[in-house]
Parts: structure tokens; sequence; C-alpha cells
């Protein structure tokens, strides 16, 4: 449930921090005192798409922080599925909000995203506003309700899954049955393509190779003075060699060591030095020996070479991966040479995707029309609680094609009067039914839903009376399952709250400030007075007030 809620520099609330707890918190105030603030600020630190507007005037940022308690098992899964750690069942998100548009997120003081907020957001509050009431003249809007009661949340990931396997196989098969001239000209293209980089026969690292080789050919005379400088450094022509000279000093100091034994270390490193000069004038002789010039073998590297840049322009591709792209190709045209064969498979195979999907989709249909059936009985029988005592709700279903939702259309029809034919709730349905009948779907599937915190935002818009009075004794029965929280304009809803707050409007030194207070027993029937009697409260009001606080804690 929400806890703790703490706002700061939100429209026109510069900072307050708001106490919730169990059962049924209602917020009353003025019209424009900030209720619906509340609300965008709780939206906001779930994640929901937040305007910079919302600031308050004169300031560069704002911040909202809401605490979680005994949030529950599905609230910790999705925790851990995001990367984070549930501290003693105790959640805290937060957001803050600048004028640059940029938002910075966090979720029990580790770094987060909006997009991880709305995820988890979805598990924490379920917001129901005056506009929700106005998804109800959307048909599409039934099915999702019916899903959620009859639970049907695994059969419809099953079905979406063989449904999405169709799609991708269809969409292979309408490629495969486009234009024969187009599937000609690839395989003529492709024969060509493959057969270039065939013929080329392009071999790992043959490209460094060759670059090598062309570096050595083209620098002989270079190279070759080169080594014969080296040559004659070591093994000396009219004078003494350096590999000659290490082998008389290694000679003197052996004869010394014959005198003094320190020397012998010395001359064995000396000694060993001769022989490596040795090998090495060995080798210097054997690259001498296979040192050539070959203009011939040249020119082949050159035209070598040429071949791999051009074809490395020609595709895009690194020479080494070449060969690879030829396989490609192969593979690709033998898929277009065998056009026949693989599309006599393709049809096979999504013939049998979509007898899958649709085998799964009827499965889903079964149980939906089974949940559909009690639902609306139950729904039914919470809006006459809600005195709407004719009322009738008949689920009407129709078979479409596959869809991503399956092959339903329903949609829940209604009847709020005696002898009326069950019509779409957008032809008959008033603001008042409207919101009496969110109510009773939102309570029947409460038991359903693992959410800890339902919002109810004027849920009592076009009703008044026994009307409201009904209304917020089922909010009342809801809050004892789920925490509830209610903006409300009826004293009679008021009333029957376990907690009453008020949202204030004052002006100080010419700026607009909002203040939330939990009001006391003496302070609910003032609220309760000034709701039932305007801004001028009679003895008769406070009379009425308090027998209505006293009725309902009765």
């Amino acid at each position: 449930m929400l806890k703790t809620l703490y706002i700061e520099n939100i429209a026109v609330i510069e900072k307050t921090s708001i106490d919730f707890s169990r059962g049924l918190n209602v917020l009353t105030g003025e019209t424009g005192a900030g209720k619906s603030i509340i609300i965008d600020a709780i939206n906001a630190v779930l994640g929901q798409r937040t305007s910079k507007d919302i600031i308050r005037t004169g300031e560069s940022s704002a911040f909202v922080s809401a605490q979680f308690e005994d949030v529950g098992p599905a609230v910790a899964a999705k925790l851990s599925e995001l990367g984070f750690d549930l501290e003693d069942d105790v959640l805290i998100i937060q957001r803050s909000l600048s004028q640059s548009g940029k938002s910075a997120c966090k979720i029990n003081g580790r770094p987060a995203t909006v997009s991880m907020l709305r995820a988890l957001g979805s598990s924490l509050i379920n917001i129901h506003g005056q506009h929700e009431s106005y998804e109800l003249f959307s048909a599409d809007t039934h099915l999702g309700y019916i899903d959620s009661y009859g639970g049907t949340g695994l059969q419809l990931d099953a079905y979406r899954q063989a449904y999405s396997e169709f799609k991708v196989l269809q969409k292979k098969l309408r490629e495969a049955n486009s234009d024969e001239s187009e599937r000609l000209r690839e395989i003529d293209l492709l024969q060509f393509q493959s057969k270039e980089l065939f013929d080329a026969d392009v071999r790992p690292g043959e490209e460094e190779a060759l670059e090598a080789e062309r570096a050595a050919l083209l620098n002989y005379e270079k190279i070759a003075s080169l080594l014969n400088k080296a040559k004659r450094m070591l093994e000396g022509e009219d004078t003494v060699g350096g590999a000659e000279a290490v082998d008389i000093a290694a000679t003197a100091i052996r004869n010394a060591a014959s005198y003094n034994p320190e020397y012998e270390a010395l001359g064995n490193d000396l000694t060993d030095i001769y022989y490596n000069l040795r090998d090495c004038l060995e080798g210097i002789g054997d690259a001498i020996d296979d040192l050539e010039s070959d203009p011939l073998r040249l020119e082949e590297i050159e035209e070598r070479l040429d071949l791999l840049n051009r074809l490395t322009r020609k595709y895009d591709r690194p020479a080494d991966e070449l060969p690879a792209l030829a396989e490609q190709m192969q593979a690709r045209l033998e898929e277009l040479l065998n056009y026949d064969r693989s599309r006599d498979e393709l049809i096979d195979a999504c013939s049998a995707a979509k007898e899958k999907a649709l085998s799964l989709a009827d499965e889903l249909s079964r149980r939906r029309k089974e949940a559909a059936g009690v639902f609306a009985a139950k729904v039914r029988e919470e809006m006459r609680f809600l005195n709407m005592p004719n009322v009738e709700l008949i689920p009407q279903f129709q078979t479409t094609e596959l869809t991503p939702d399956g092959v339903d259309k329903a949609e829940l029809l209604i009847s709020a009067n005696p002898g009326e034919t069950p019509r779409p709730v957008a032809k008959i349905a008033s603001g008042g039914e409207l919101s009496r009948m969110m109510l009773a779907i939102k309570t029947v599937l409460a038991a359903t839903d693992d959410v800890g915190t339902l919002i109810f935002d004027e849920v009592d818009t076009g009703i008044s009376g026994s009307a409201a009075e009904k209304v917020g004794l089922k909010l009342r029965e809801v809050s004892r399952d789920s925490q509830v929280l209610c903006v409300t304009h009826q004293a009679q809803i008021a009333a029957l709250a376990n907690h009453h707050y008020l949202i204030d409007k004052r002006v100080e030194q010419g700026r607009t400030f909002t203040v939330v207070t939990p009001l006391d027993r003496d302070a609910r029937i003032n609220e309760l007075a000034r709701i039932i009697g305007g801004v001028n409260i009679t003895r008769a009001a406070l009379s009425h007030a308090e027998d209505m606080l006293r009725e309902a804690e009765s």
C-alpha cells in the first residue's frame, strides 16, 4: 500500500507530505484547491508521461517520492525482474523533473529509468480517473476486463506467441509469392555474383600476405644492400668481423680465468654470444641466397591485389569476408532455384502455424465466454446495489479473423431501464451511470487484482443522494481488501472514509499554496458541513454532518 507521498514544487503545491493508511482514504476540498494535483503527482512518480508545465511557477525543478509498504510477491517479482531488491518489505520510488524536460528516477535509492517506474507502477497502483469511465464507450476495453476477471493471461500469452509465429511465416509466404520476374532477376544477379566470388577463391589472410610479398619484391635492392652490410660487419673482409672479434675476446677471458676463476662466467657468456652471432650470420647468408628479384611474380601480385581491391569495393566487405558472402549468395540462390519445393514447405508450415493459433484462440474464446457470463452477472449485482435496480448487462461476442487478441470481439451491452433492449454503453449510458458501472467493474476485478492500492478520482461524477451513499459503501467494501484513495465532492462518500484529508488552497504574499491536512473528528464534521451547505455553514448543516459521521461509524 501507499504509505507516504511527498510532493515538492508540483503546480500550486510547494511542499507537502501525506501519510496514508489502510482502508478508505478520502480527499476533499474546494474546486480548484489542487485535489487533481495529488493524482498528477502520483502519476508522475509512477512513470507516466508528464509535462514540465507541472513544475511550480518560478521553480527550476520538482520532486515526488512515494513510499510503499507490504507490497506483496507480485511487486517483489517485478522488482527482481528489473534488477532491484526489496528491503524490509519497503519500496521507495522517486522522480525529479526539471525545466529542461529531463527527469531523474530512483528505486530504493538506486538510479532507474522512467520506463522502469512505469513497469513497476502498474503493479502498485490502479488509478481510475474521470476520463476512464468514457473508455467504457470503446468495446475494445471490455475484452480486457473479461480477460482480467477470467485470469486468461497464460492462455493469451501462449496464443500471442503462436499468432506471432504464424504472422512471420505468412509474411515469408507473401514474399515467396511475389512477382516472378523479380525472382528471376535476383537469380540472374546471384548467379553472376556468386560465380565471381567463387572464381576469385579468396583465402583468409591472402591480402596481407600478398602485400608483404609485394613490399619485399619492390624493395629488393634495399634489402640486399642491408643484408650484405650486416653480413660484412659480422664476418669481416680485410679486418676482423664482429663474430671473430667476440671469439677472440672470449678466448682471452677464458685464458684469464685459468689464473682467476672469477672470470670463467664472463668467458662463458662471451662464448655463447659468439655462437649466437654465428647462427645469425648463417641466417643472413641464407636470406641473401633466398633473395631474388622476380618482375613476373610482382606483376602477378599486383593483378591479384587489384582484383581483391575491386571486389572489396564492389561488395563493401573486407577481403576475408568475401568467401562467407559467396556462401550466403549460394544459399539464397538455391532457395530461389528450389522455389516450388521451398514454397510448398512454407505453405505447409504456415498452415500448421495457423491451425495451432486457431486452436489456441478457440480455447481462449471458450474460457472468455465462460468468464464473461459470471463477470457480467457480478457487475450487474454491484450496479444494482449502486441504485441501478433494473440494470441488465449482457456480454456479446463476435468471431473475427485472427488478431493479436484472438478471434473475439466482445462488448458489454447495457439496459438501464425495464423494457429497454440492451444496447452498447455509448448509446444509452449517462455520466452517473458510467461512473457507477466503472466502480462496479473495479469492485469485481479487485478480487482478482494483485494491485494493493486503488485510486478513484471523482468517481461520484453525475450522482448524488442515496446513489452517492451507495458508492461510498461500495468503496468502503473494496477498501477491506485493498487500500482505496478517493477524491470526492460528495458528503455521503466522505462520511464513510476511514481517513479524511482536506486539500486547502491559500494565498500568501501574492502566491498560491496548497496544503494537505489530515482531519480529526471535529474537523471532519466542519468539512462535511461545508460540502453540504456551501460557504455559510449553518447549525443544521453541522448537525446533519455529525449525524452522517455517527451513522458511518456505527
